[in-house]
């Protein structure tokens, strides 16, 4: 007979131990599956049978993580919807992985413009500030209640107001024209560098880190996502709550630097974050930490 405690902590920990080994074991397509019922039946008897031998350690261990819960529950802090939401994301990264794309970040040409990219992104300015503000206060308002994404969301927010309404619009024939981001807001009009000043500028102007890349006929922005972990969790939001239409199958694209960060694409190609990258090598990157 399984204690009930252990079987109920082996089924959530056999299911993404089950995703695991669908993906790394060929699968030998039996009829209806059979196989792959085989191997959860498998996976689920091998968890019980380990926990079983240990049980004494595992239900200590499940009481003080429910006590822990329950503590950080009423005072605000990581909660049970929280566990479940990271339960369901780490799921889903699973059968679905964004595309990284890595670079060194060595032998770059020197960005050019960069005094006036950098002056353009006024983030302190009131026009650019409460732009922002407006754009957190209209979009994903109740996912930002996660306090641990809340930066990451609430820049999504941002993403999603400009590139829904940017209008490309090209410089003076003959010259190079760089807006202030506080210029931009206007009309949300501009080329890829305004669109590129202006996105870093709000991003900045509530707390999130954006960098700008430079290549041979483009400028676009990133911003700082964190780890790996962070990506996963994010993912799922922006696949499954956030942006579920606008990305339908596509592919979620993204940086890793020297330090295993990960810089998600925010370009005005795309209408969610992670677009694609126009195939163009990367010669420079304008830090704005």
């Amino acid at each position: 007979m399984v204690n009930p405690i252990i079987g109920a902590i082996s089924l959530f920990v056999a299911a993404p131990l089950f995703i695991l080994l669908h993906r790394y074991i060929p699968n030998p397509s039996w009829p209806y599956n059979i196989d792959r019922l085989i191997l959860a039946i498998l996976t689920l008897l091998f968890v019980i049978l380990v926990f079983r031998k240990v049980q004494g350690v595992v239900i200590a261990g499940f009481l003080a993580t429910l006590l822990g819960l329950t503590y950080a529950q009423f005072t605000n802090r990581y909660c049970f919807e929280d566990l479940y939401e990271d339960y369901r994301a780490m799921l889903y990264s699973l059968k679905d992985s964004p595309h990284p794309e890595e670079f060194i970040a060595t032998n770059f040409t020197p960005f050019p413009n960069k005094s006036n990219f950098q002056e353009g992104i006024n983030f302190q300015d009131s026009t650019v500030r409460n732009f922002a503000l407006r754009a957190t206060s209209k979009h994903f308002v109740e996912y930002q209640k996660r306090l641990k994404h809340r930066v990451s969301l609430q820049c999504f927010a941002i993403f999603k107001e400009i590139n829904n309404n940017w209008n490309y619009v090209n410089d003076p024939k003959s010259r190079e024209y760089l807006a202030k981001a506080s210029e931009s807001i206007e009309h949300l009009s501009g080329d890829c560098d305004d669109h590129s000043i202006l996105m870093a500028a709000c991003i900045k102007s509530v707390g999130g880190t954006p960098r700008l890349i430079y290549t041979k006929k483009h400028v676009y922005p990133e911003i700082l996502i964190g780890s790996q972990s962070d990506m996963e969790a994010l993912n799922y939001l922006i696949r499954e709550k956030l942006f579920k239409y606008e990305i339908g199958h596509k592919t979620l694209h993204y940086h890793i630097d020297e330090h295993n960060r990960i810089w998600l694409n925010l370009d005005y190609t795309a209408t969610y974050p992670g677009g694609q990258f126009l195939n163009e090598e990367v010669l420079g990157v304008l830090n704005l930490e």
